[in-house]
């Protein structure tokens, strides 16, 4: 058995003999072969010292002074005691209830034995003074082998219950690092040294990156191990006198642990760091970039190679609270900023954070009930083709305006949306909202050739996209090829596969599909062959006046050159002069959408624009049938 299986248990007495039979007891020794005086004893108390199944650790000493020293000094070390014999009387020091008080400041949860040869020993006056009764127990001398045998593996037995269930609270099962509750314990505690000792402490709160995206694709075992992989390199990536031990090794309470650096798991991907006794938060980020640049080498799972990043956010004490709960919210909304910002990057807390916070939640509460309150519309914009001079179709474009936020932009909702989820059902919403529209336009002769959607990272990806675009489609009556779905360059890279299974089965379905924002993402080429693309987008940021220049123009001469040799046509965005016009229309570019031609349109002005240009829209029908 390891000592690390071993009961540690401490025997304070001032008598050698006593402390001799404690060991007998204890820690009794088989007898060896040709050792006459071992045998005769175990013959003449008929193996009464046999080796019991219990192993304990046993630690003597010979006064209560040194007894208290001891039970301090493991504590420190991380290997506490589970069971303390006290002589009563150990002169000429202080007598055992004067350690046993002192004990239980030190550890309330250590069992205590007072051993006593004297009838003057009051049991009620001890346990008053060395609190809670139920850890505190009494011998009388001289005592039975067996009295203090079953003592001691009965005490064991219950420490090692009550240090299982510890485990369990205190500990996380997967990595063994400390839990959350384990961690606001130290922190509470560690915020009072530092009061005291006029210090500053520092939270590092740290996300995994897209550490779902593992656990969907690979399964939460292989997830499972490589949170315990982040566990060693965060581990690793701490200086070695910043001593942090994990829960498989130190079953001390996390009240007990004094090291100055305490790291835990928080949950699902979610770490925290403890820096506490630090001059100021520039200790912080030296260790955030440490943890940074450890997380970031691949890392081989389920034979995958992957690139582990994080967004951590660090809060300082006493800048930025002086409470565990302030500091730990403060971290967390640090962490945020560091996801939206860039990912693999850390952020200390700015008093801006939480009107960033604020404003979010706002949002977010609000886009919840948009929906069922009728706060979200679609304003439509036209596209023309540039060779007939005739609308070619409409993008739709959300909007909402909330009953208490007022109107919200778009690049501002959208992005909580995203982060949120919400995104399915309000994009769910704006297709159905969009096809059903367009339908009732064209049936009652306003005719919009072609309808643009924008569909998010989030929506593409969802295993049910395919099949609510056919839904839709069939309830709003809406033919298929009038149907143009808008995707960002990002879907087609964030997994080449499945964008590829998902584009076709789209096109399966008759719709068309265009890349929005081209030019502005990866820009690779070679996907443009693989895919089923019908369109390409130029991103107004090429078109805009304030962007023109020479080298802008070649772009989209050379975008527009690229798509015909593809049979891909060309929209390009924010067109707003006529220059620009003039300019795509030497190019050849094939529609153009922007506010020379118009704003985006709510449904009823939107109408008004189709019926004035009903004539030259019919035409334009009149001309595909034949």
């Amino acid at each position: 058995m390891s000592n690390e299986d071993k009961i540690r248990i401490l025997i304070a007495d001032d008598e050698a003999s006593i402390r001799e039979s404690y060991k007998n007891i204890l820690q009794p020794q088989q007898p060896e072969a040709g050792n006459d005086l071992q045998a005769m004893r175990a013959r003449l108390f008929n193996n009464k010292t046999a080796k019991p199944k219990q192993s304990f650790d046993l630690s003597f000493c010979n006064g209560a002074e040194d007894a208290v020293l001891a039970v301090r000094e493991s504590i420190e070390t991380g290997q506490p005691f589970s069971l303390v014999f006290l002589d009563m009387r150990m002169p000429p020091g202080p007598d055992g209830a004067w350690a046993a008080v002192r004990i239980r400041e030190l550890d309330p949860n250590l069992d205590i034995v007072i051993v006593t040869a004297y009838s003057d020993v009051d049991p009620e006056e001890i346990s008053a003074q060395v609190p809670p009764a139920d850890n505190l127990f009494y011998v009388q001398k001289p005592f039975h082998v067996h009295e203090i045998r079953q003592l001691a593996n009965a005490l064991s037995r219950r420490r090692q219950a009550e240090d299982r269930i510890r485990q369990l609270a205190y500990f996380d099962d997967i990595t063994g690092l400390h839990n959350r509750i384990s961690f606001k314990e130290r922190l509470t505690i560690a915020l009072k040294n530092a009061a005291r000792n006029q210090r500053s402490l520092a939270i590092l709160y740290l996300d995994l990156d897209n550490f779902k995206r593992v656990n969907d694709t690979l399964g939460h075992a292989v997830g499972d191990i490589m949170l315990n992989e982040v566990s060693k390199r965060l581990l690793l990536a701490i200086r070695d006198t910043d001593a942090i031990t994990s829960g498989h090794i130190n079953k001390a309470t996390p009240a007990a642990s004094n090291n100055n650096k305490h790291l835990a798991r928080m949950g699902g991907d979610e770490f925290s760091l403890l820096l506490s006794e630090i001059a100021d938060g520039t200790h912080a980020a030296i260790v955030a970039k440490r943890v940074l640049s450890a997380l970031e080498q691949p890392i081989s799972l389920d034979g995958h190679e992957l690139i582990i990043t994080s967004s951590i956010g660090i809060a300082v004490y006493p800048n930025d609270g002086d409470d565990a709960d302030t500091l730990l919210k403060c971290a967390d909304l640090a962490m945020y900023a560091s996801k939206r910002e860039s990912r693999n990057t850390f952020n200390f807390y700015s008093a801006e954070m939480k009107v960033t916070a604020l404003r979010h939640m706002a949002l977010e509460k609000g886009l919840r009930n948009a929906i069922a309150r009728n706060e979200l519309s679609i304003h439509y914009q036209p596209q023309l083709d540039i060779r007939s001079d005739k609308v070619s179709g409409a993008e739709a474009l959300l909007r909402w305006q909330s009953s208490e936020l007022g109107s919200v932009s778009p690049v501002e909702f959208i992005a909580v949306a995203e982060e949120t989820g919400l995104i399915y059902s309000i994009g769910e919403w704006v297709l159905r909202t969009a096809c059903t529209q367009v339908k009732s336009w064209r049936d009652t002769g306003m005719y919009l050739p072609k309808i643009a959607v924008n569909v998010s990272v989030k929506q593409f990806s969802h295993v049910g996209f395919v099949a609510l675009v056919q839904q839709v489609l069939e309830e709003s009556g809406l033919e298929p090829e009038v149907l143009e779905l808008e995707i960002t360059e990002s879907v087609l890279m964030k997994d080449g596969d499945q964008a590829f299974t998902t584009l076709n089965a789209l096109k399966a379905l008759g719709v068309q599909l265009a890349i929005d924002d081209f030019g502005t993402g990866y820009s690779n080429l070679a996907y443009l062959k693989r895919f089923p693309i019908d369109k390409l987008k130029i991103d107004r940021a090429f078109i805009s006046a304030e962007q023109a220049n020479k080298e802008n123009q070649a772009i989209v001469t050379a975008i527009i050159a690229m798509a015909d040799s593809l049979d891909m046509s060309v929209t390009a965005e924010g067109v707003e002069t006529k220059g620009q016009l003039d300019f795509l229309k030497l190019q050849q570019c094939d529609d153009v959408q922007g506010f020379l031609l118009s704003r985006p349109l709510p449904v009823q002005n939107a109408g008004d624009f189709l019926l004035s240009h009903g004539k030259a829209a019919n035409d334009a029908k009149d001309s595909s049938d034949t």
